[in-house]
């Protein structure tokens, strides 16, 4: 698939006051933000993976822990790795921020001005 260099990435639930802020944010460092709604559109386990190497993260550090429904399904138990990204796939909206990717950088947006950090990023 072909992309434009300053194409932008943007993972996100849309119906989360703080991700609508910080795409606004997106659109004011590229001209070029491809959206993606994480509770319309199914990542892969491979997709994901490749987010969390970006991001330097491991899946459970994406995962809102104050959640109901991590606190019911996820918490107190051991997963290993195949599994956390399994839980990413089947329960996007266990999300705690939006995620950005701008070339082979990527960030976690936990405040919508975060964002701002992938133009420091993007000279590296």
């Amino acid at each position: 698939m072909k992309t434009h260099p300053s194409e932008l990435y943007f993972y996100h639930s849309p119906t989360q006051l703080v991700d609508k802020q910080t795409l606004a944010y997106a659109k004011s460092i590229s001209p070029f933000v491809n959206t993606i709604d994480l509770s319309k559109e199914k990542l892969t386990a491979t997709q994901w993976n490749t987010l969390l190497v970006k991001l330097n993260l491991r899946a459970k550090d994406l995962l809102n822990r104050a959640h109901p429904d991590y606190q019911r399904f996820i918490a107190g138990k051991n997963w290993d790795d195949e599994s956390w990204l399994n839980i990413l796939i089947k329960s996007p909206n266990l999300i705690k921020a939006p995620i950005a990717c701008l070339r082979r950088n990527a960030i976690l947006c936990l405040t919508p001005t975060d964002i701002l950090k992938l133009n420091s990023m993007r000279l590296v």
